[in-house]
């Protein structure tokens, strides 16, 4: 994916400032593209309303090109810019900088001031963004500052998370958990809003898929295992059907073109287990997962990690810690080995599930990672999407927990477990979430900005008489635009 630069100005200051212009231009995109994760290249100066159209529209049908960067070095007048942006369909940064940090006392006459003129030129092209209502991200400072790179890169993330999102499938094996209001959604709306294709395979077929897998390829399936994870059973006959299951699952995703999925306890028919450790293998490749058919947080899963190199999980807050203000996060099988704590490997274990009525399924337990991340959630509020971000530190387990055989990690929420756990109840956050350390808040809002979704950020400053206001006038606010 790359990221298109593209410079305002107009032809009223002439040939040799235009010439100007370009070097600039171009010495500033060759910075951000070595600074920034993704590649940022030097599109063209805009100096006419037939030149902004014809460049947008090549950014619309160019699939590699995941959004633009706009900045003015000159004055570039506003009115030649509204096709261009009325047509354009790539998330939008207009980058308030200018080639110059500082003001050069004896160069500065007037012909610098027509060429360094960035702080009106944006203002023009600043108004029009919001006379259309146009959706953008907005960084202002000097381009070489650690602050402005670091906010480019976060828009720059969100913004192949929104494209992947737009070509993203999702594959449910057999349907949700029943009776279970918050994993249900319009899919319908999910397709138009988000680019989701959401659809049912029958767990018949994965049946008949998973009956088909070799011996030999389960064997080199058991041989990854062991490079990756330590076993500690000797129920081998319960991992090499997790092997089984892994193959399985993975031939109908690729087939499919899927790169998330669900499955549910209560859809498994013909099965010998629930998928354990194949779901978190298949996690631990870049897949989103989502329990009980929970496809929107399956999605989400898959995003986090399109837009992070960073660990993120499927996850569940299970239980309560109150003297130590903190949260128990696990599932009953699946969370991703990328989150596990550096020291050791994730441990192979087999255990009755409790739950399914089949055989005990193996499963990779371990401790999650110490450090800061964010857990989100995406619901539908009937009409719209919701998503909620909660900030948390994620601490290593107080206790040992000898006879809890899932992987686990624990956090710290913000402003403290009873605020945040109200607020979280009161934007109606799920049970399910995204654990991520690499994807933060701001990454989310940006994502949730292009996405055209209500977002809800729960932090340090939460307040719960305040939220419970803004999400009444959050609510009004999208009747009204909806």
């Amino acid at each position: 994916m790359n990221f298109w630069f593209i410079t305002g100005s107009q032809f009223l200051y002439g040939e040799e400032t235009l010439i100007q212009v370009e070097k600039n231009s171009r010495e500033i995109a060759g910075f951000l593209n070595e600074k920034l994760p993704f590649a940022v290249e030097y599109s063209s100066i805009v100096k006419t309303e037939a030149g902004a159209f014809e460049l947008i529209k090549r950014a619309n049908f160019d699939s590699e090109c995941a959004g633009v960067i706009v900045y003015c070095h000159t004055f570039s007048p506003s009115k030649m810019w509204i096709s261009a942006l009325k047509s354009l369909q790539k998330p939008y940064l207009h980058l308030h900088t200018q080639y110059n940090r500082a003001i050069d006392n004896n160069a500065i006459d007037m012909d610098y001031m027509n060429l360094h003129q960035s702080a009106h030129g944006d203002r023009e092209h600043g108004f029009i963004a919001a006379r259309l209502n146009i959706a953008r991200e907005i960084v202002s400072g000097h381009y070489k500052d650690a602050d402005v790179i670091a906010q480019i890169e976060n828009w720059q993330r969100a913004s192949t998370g929104a494209a992947f999102s737009r070509t993203l499938k999702i594959a449910r094996f057999g349907d949700n958990m029943r009776e279970v209001a918050v994993t249900e959604g319009d899919k319908v709306e999910a397709q138009l809003k988000f680019g989701w294709q959401v659809n049912t395979y029958g767990v018949g077929g994965l049946v008949e898929e998973t009956g088909a897998v070799s011996q030999s390829e389960i064997a080199e399936k058991m041989t990854e295992y062991c490079e990756k994870y330590e076993f500690k059973t000797d129920n081998l006959d319960s991992v090499r059907e997790q092997a089984r299951m892994e193959i399985a699952m993975r031939k109908i995703l690729d087939r499919e073109n899927c790169r998330a999925f669900t499955n549910t306890f209560e859809d498994l028919y013909g099965m010998e287990q629930l998928p354990g450790l194949a779901t978190q293998n298949l996690m631990a490749q870049g897949f989103g997962y989502g329990g009980e058919g929970d496809w929107k947080t399956s999605a989400l899963v898959a995003i986090a990690k399109s837009m992070s190199d960073k660990p993120s999980s499927f996850m569940e807050d299970y239980t309560y810690d109150y003297d130590a203000g903190l949260i128990l996060g696990a599932h009953m099988l699946e969370v991703c080995p990328t989150i596990a704590a550096d020291e050791g490997k994730p441990q192979v274990e087999v255990h009755a599930l409790g739950i399914g009525g089949k055989n005990p399924p193996a499963r990779l337990v371990f401790e999650g990672i110490a450090g800061l991340a964010t857990c989100a959630s995406l619901v539908d509020m009937g009409g719209r999407f919701r998503l909620i971000v909660q900030d948390v530190e994620c601490v290593r387990p107080i206790n040992s927990y000898p006879n809890l055989p899932v992987a686990r990690v624990m956090w710290k929420p913000a402003p403290d477990l009873k605020t945040s756990a109200a607020a979280w109840i009161c934007a109606g956050g799920a049970h399910h979430t995204v654990l991520s350390y690499g994807v933060s808040a701001d990454m989310w809002r940006v994502w949730a900005r292009i996405m055209e979704i209500e977002f809800v950020h729960l932090n340090a400053e939460t307040n719960l008489h305040t939220l419970e206001r803004e999400l009444e006038f959050g609510g009004l606010l999208w009747k009204l635009k909806n």
